[in-house]
């Protein structure tokens, strides 16, 4: 059994989700390859390297892999396809651009977002806003998956001595062409890999209201998230949307603050390992996930959490 799993990267620094991925690869099986595609990137082969249970490390340095478009990506994937009856990446904003493409290339259906692996050809995923588990079997011969990072622990990022192997391959595919990318600077922990998340919902009443949430954030080391309903509201920005329709999070500690705890807001923060909810309506749906719920005015207990903390 041969596993393909695409790793994801700044070209400086593997990104940790990949160590989630190589956890769910590892339970599908052995003989697991790393891609690394990208720019000036051998730094990053070099990290993946050194990650127990990878065999081997596929090093494509072009410049057209840079910003790991899509089109180039996928086109790349299918002509390393061949002899590998698995191919993962994780169910982020790439996988989700990237593995849809691959498995159409390939004529297989794609399995999206799996939460466990039963066998080599049969896993579980999340359906329903995560209500109800599906078990899904795959016979193609070719099995397209992308992974729910949060339902997997990060595998050991040392310890592996795996060989690095360079390919020379190169995409001319123009279908898209990078122009720009504008990143939001921010001292913080990045949402979706943050031990602890502060969130706040409309009933923070407006996105000034949300500096209250940074004061008790800045004294936990935590990120900020949001629900749809501040989203919506324009509180703040979309990149703060913790949900089924935004991004799932599963952190030591997170803070549910003004949330009423909507179906789709559960849906994308439920895994976390400590739950705490302060919202002053008791009857209120997030109470029944939380570990710990304070029935309080917002305005009242987040100065008092912060003073104390």
């Amino acid at each position: 059994m041969t596993i393909l799993l695409i790793a994801e990267h700044d070209n400086k620094t593997l990104n940790t989700s990949t160590l989630n991925v190589v956890t769910a690869a590892r339970r599908i099986g052995n003989g697991i390859t790393l891609l690394i595609a990208g720019n000036d990137c051998a730094a990053v082969a070099e990290q993946a390297a050194s990650i127990p249970c990878i065999d081997r490390v596929l090093l494509v340095n072009d410049a057209a892999y840079d910003k790991l478009l899509p089109e180039k990506l996928s086109a790349l994937i299918i002509e390393l396809a061949e002899g590998h009856e698995h191919i993962l990446a994780a169910a982020s904003s790439m996988g989700k651009d990237v593995m849809p493409r691959v498995a159409a290339l390939l004529d297989v259906g794609q399995i999206s977002e799996i939460i466990a692996v039963d066998a080599e050809d049969t896993f579980q995923r999340p359906i329903y806003a995560g209500n109800a588990i599906a078990m899904v079997q795959s016979l193609d011969p070719i099995k397209v998956i992308t992974v729910r990072t949060s339902a997997f622990d990060k595998a050991a990022s040392t310890g592996g001595c795996a060989v690095i192997e360079s390919i020379d391959t190169h995409c001319d595919d123009q279908t898209s062409v990078f122009i720009d990318e504008v990143l939001v600077q921010s001292e913080r922990p990045e949402l979706a890999a943050a031990s602890v998340i502060v969130s706040g919902g409309r009933g923070m009443g407006n996105g000034r209201n949300f500096e209250l949430l940074e004061a008790v954030a800045d004294r936990l080391n935590g990120a900020i998230g949001a629900s749809r309903a501040a989203v919506d509201a324009g509180f703040v920005s979309n990149d703060l949307q913790v949900g089924q329709t935004g991004k799932i999070v599963a952190p030591d500690l997170y803070v549910a603050v003004g949330i009423s705890g909507a179906i789709q807001h559960l849906a994308g923060m439920k895994d976390s390992k400590v739950i705490v909810a302060i919202n002053k309506d008791p009857d209120a749906p997030i109470f029944q996930v939380a570990d710990y719920g304070l029935v309080m005015d917002l305005f009242d207990a987040l100065p008092e959490l912060a003073r104390k903390l």
